[in-house]
């Protein structure tokens, strides 16, 4: 991702969509992805001098957005324009997105010195996340109605990669690209999740990613990344308008083949980690200032990092460094920012006060 350019409900501590209890391969799924963005982040600065870092990092950036959007469109099935759940979308996303595009900017300007301009047109960093998922959650209802919206979907990103007069505004070529991987979460019933993870799957993903990093390695000379993060047109690229399309599709297809091998490998019990999968936005959006703060502070460009060694520590570090992010005492510390209650903001709903009373009456009755 470049330095510049909601919470989902399902995202919330306790329950995982629709109020039943939480499924352990998807907090087992969302946290390991989250880990790997965190070490993907870590490797920007040192895999110019390693081609097999770089490679590796080609591989994992395929695959790892891709598979938490797509978590985050399964989740996002229920959504509805009910006042109850707009509220959690604000709370949870926009609040979010304005504490953190504020804090971004902010923070480097203490640590460096610059004059960082804050705006919440230009998403900076990791907040494009929000904003996408901002859209995307608003867009679920449409999506639901629609015939074929997966390929409805596909077409605009199609058309979004040719089409540089997007503009940088609320990173909306990122947003456009990356829609189709939320809509196919969104078509995605507990079946096919339960498909890509039998043992079949699992022992054909071992070549699938050996090939994979493979490949990554030899097109390392061969290829922009930044075809990857979906942030810009063929056109910007120095490409043909019509590679836009066929990259899109040649993506979409190698990133579905390796989130497919990664669900495969994701456990489906309650693990060490599990827990964690509750987090994951905290983790996701508070591990930038480790990255940058060391990115600022020129710790990167010590030489012993850019030797193999030096690599696997810094690998290890942000991995260790996301895993704490997301646990219980950071969430609690952090609520503030990340779910903010803010019922000083909203009116009261008739709807929802009844179907909390009703709630509290089938808790005396059950009790």
């Amino acid at each position: 991702m470049s330095a510049r350019k909601g919470q989902p409900e399902a995202d919330r501590p306790g329950k995982q969509g629709n109020g039943k209890q939480r499924d352990a391969f998807f907090d087992n799924a969302k946290y390991l992805a989250i880990v790997l963005v965190a070490m993907g982040h870590s490797w920007e600065p040192l895999k110019s001098d390693s081609r097999i870092l770089e490679g590796v990092y080609t591989v994992v950036y395929s695959f790892h957005m891709p598979a938490f959007i797509i978590i985050s469109g399964f989740f996002s099935r229920g959504f509805d324009m009910r006042p109850d759940r707009l509220k959690r979308l604000i709370t949870g996303v926009v609040v979010p997105y304005v504490v953190f595009e504020t804090a971004y900017p902010t923070f480097k300007n203490l640590i460096t010195g610059s004059h960082e301009e804050i705006s919440l047109l230009d998403p900076w960093y990791l907040t494009w996340f929000l904003v996408a998922l901002f859209i995307w959650r608003l867009t679920t209802p449409i999506w639901k109605l629609v015939r074929s919206p997966f390929a409805v979907a596909l077409g605009i990103a199609m058309l979004a990669s040719v089409t540089p007069n997007i503009g940088d505004d609320l990173d909306l070529q990122r947003v456009l690209q990356f829609l189709p991987y939320f809509v196919l979460g969104l078509c995605m019933k507990p079946e096919h999740f339960r498909l890509v993870r039998r043992r079949s799957v699992r022992i054909a993903a071992v070549p699938v990613f050996a090939a994979a990093l493979a490949v990554g390695w030899w097109a390392v000379p061969r290829m922009n990344t930044a075809w990857f993060y979906h942030r810009d047109s063929a056109q910007e690229l120095g490409a043909p308008w019509w590679c836009g399309p066929v990259m899109t599709l040649a993506m979409m297809g190698c990133s579905l083949l390796l989130t497919a091998c990664f669900f495969s490998w994701v456990p489906g019990r309650k693990m060490w980690f599990t827990p964690l999968g509750a987090g994951t936005l905290y983790g996701y959006l508070l591990h930038g200032f480790l990255v940058k703060f060391a990115d600022y502070r020129g710790w990167f460009d010590h030489r012993w990092l850019h030797h193999p060694l030096g690599e696997i520590t810094v690998t290890v570090l942000f991995g260790a460094a996301v895993t704490v992010l997301c646990t219980k005492p950071v969430q609690r510390l952090f609520r503030f920012a990340m779910e903010p209650r803010m019922e000083w903001a909203f009116k009261q709903d008739a709807a929802e006060l009844a179907r909390e009373r009703q709630k509290k009456e089938r808790e005396k009755v059950g009790a």
